[in-house]
């Protein structure tokens, strides 16, 4: 990525977050120049030569600008509170990409009977930061196993007996044989911003945080 770009460069992930974006784009007078659907481009130009788009993995967002690589990113709670947020400015909550982090189990495991114990289980997670919390709020002794993907499956082949995940309809789980025993918080995307930029270029930026503020649906 060239470093002589002066203007704004903005992280997103595909899928999801960028369609729900789109609609915020357009507040602040930014459109993609392609999609990164049916591009295979990295760096996706506007329609305003001072406004660049990075595509990036979700879960690379707060890294890329913490450091600087990118002036603002869209994130999801869940990925902000495992990378922990350091040097990010957390401005709108942008009620995008709604789902929830809840606690599955296999059907038939006493969920109530293991907590109320205090025993040891074994979770499954991505998001191992938030499970680890989770858990030790309720005074509970856990050995966390990290996954990144297929996470209904640890639970059927023995791995782990429980699972800490996001979920949207539950969809996954049923198929699965799986069931939602514990909703652990809600989780949308936010706009992340760099906060050396905010500083540096609060002239270019702050239209935008305003926009995208302004637009955001309660």
């Amino acid at each position: 990525m060239s470093n002589t770009f002066n203007g704004i460069t903005l992280a997103l992930s595909k899928g999801r977050i960028f369609e729900e974006t789109l609609p915020l784009l357009a507040a602040a007078g930014i459109e993609p120049a392609e999609s990164p659907e049916s591009s295979r481009k990295l760096i996706i130009e506007t329609n305003r030569a001072d406004v660049r788009l990075v595509i990036i993995r979700a879960s690379d967002t707060p890294t890329y600008v913490q450091y600087g690589a990118a002036d603002l990113g869209i994130a999801g709670k869940d990925v902000l509170i495992e990378h922990g947020g350091t040097g990010l400015y957390q401005p709108v909550d942008l009620n995008i990409a709604k789902c929830r982090m809840s606690v599955a189990v296999p059907a038939g495991f006493d969920y109530e009977a293991a907590v109320q114990r205090g025993g040891r289980i074994r979770v499954a997670s991505k998001y191992v930061r938030i499970a680890r919390e989770h858990f030790a709020a309720k005074g509970m002794h856990v050995d966390l196993i990290k996954l990144y993907g297929s996470m209904e499956l640890a639970p059927l082949v023995g791995l782990a007996d429980v699972i800490v995940d996001l979920v949207s309809t539950g969809g996954t789980l049923r198929a699965n044989k799986l069931q939602e025993v514990e909703e652990i918080m809600q989780i949308s995307s936010r706009l992340v911003v760099n906060q050396a930029a905010l500083k540096m270029k609060r002239e270019l930026l702050q239209p935008v945080i305003e926009a995208f503020a302004g637009a955001v649906k309660s």
